[in-house]
């Protein structure tokens, strides 16, 4: 029997210095997609799959992150009182289950910053979701890996064929097994030079871990631009859990990245029915 996943862990601590200056005092998750910043697109993902606990791994400068996920009390009164109905729901529907935040105090990686949520998530499977990776999906990219995950067990990532020429951006799986969707890893190496790539296969930002990640992860041995690396951490535990890649049904979005990130505007306003023929109109004005 495999234990269900009932916790998420949020990498929230990145300084965003691709969208300066407008991340300069403004999360990086908080930036707006049509209407909605990325983070909670990730918590919303997380709900729909079942998760219960919602642990934010957070940095200096991220408090706003927090008041997103709380009650704004004057603001709802306000709402209230006017009988803005909708945009009151909207208001309290962002807000999640049991939420705990944890501070990254050194950018020390992805790694490091998994390695922090240990106290909330230590025993048992959890999800990572990064929210830099928007997931255009139906159902939700974390639902279709759980669902995966209940036959598998073990480790478990979300995974996208990349160019070649792109590895070095990415972790690259070693695949030993591949039927179209799911395919079997003996390895991963981050960020090889597409010369040394193993595969095209590369780990996008979601994952499901076991508690085996952690004695590797407490090494704080540094990998790949001088970090510490989930991805070397997970490699480790080949052989002690299974460990699986699930190329998922929808399209990402890298909005770490100004060109991705306008992308995803256009694609999740057209999925609008109030918005998608205005900007289709729109669209044309540019070709």
């Amino acid at each position: 029997m495999v234990e269900p996943v009932r916790k998420a862990v949020f990498p929230v601590a990145g300084l965003g210095t691709r969208f300066l200056p407008a991340t300069k005092v403004l999360p990086k998750e908080m930036l707006a997609v049509v209407d909605k910043p990325l983070i909670q697109y990730a918590v919303e993902e997380a709900r729909e799959a079942g998760i219960e606990d919602f642990i934010f791994v957070t940095g200096r400068g991220k408090s706003l992150i927090e008041d997103h996920f709380d009650h704004a009390v004057e603001l709802e009164h306000v709402l209230k009182e006017r009988g803005k109905d909708e945009a009151l729901r909207s208001v309290l529907d962002c807000m999640p289950g049991r939420v705990f935040y944890t501070r990254q105090r050194q950018p020390l990686g992805l790694g490091h910053a998994v390695g922090c949520a240990r106290g909330f998530v230590d025993g048992g499977p959890f999800a990572v979701l990064l929210p830099d990776d928007l997931i255009l999906a139906e159902p939700g990219c974390l639902k279709q890996m759980m669902e995966v995950y209940r036959e598998t067990g073990g480790n478990l990532v979300a995974v996208e064929d990349v160019p070649r020429a792109h590895t070095m951006r990415y972790g690259i799986l070693d695949v030993v097994e591949d039927d179209g969707r799911l395919v079997r890893a003996r390895g991963l190496v981050e960020k090889p030079a597409p010369e040394d790539a193993p595969s095209t296969l590369s780990i996008i930002g979601r994952y499901i871990l076991g508690p085996e990640i952690f004695p590797h992860l407490d090494r704080h041995e540094l990998g790949a631009g001088n970090e510490i690396q989930l991805t070397d951490a997970m490699a480790r535990t080949i052989g002690e859990v299974p460990f699986h890649g699930l190329r998922f049904s929808g399209k990402r979005f890298d909005c770490g990245g100004k060109l991705g990130y306008l992308e995803a505007n256009i694609a999740f306003a057209l999925t609008r029915d109030e918005l998608a023929g205005d900007v289709r109109a729109m669209l044309k004005e540019y070709a």
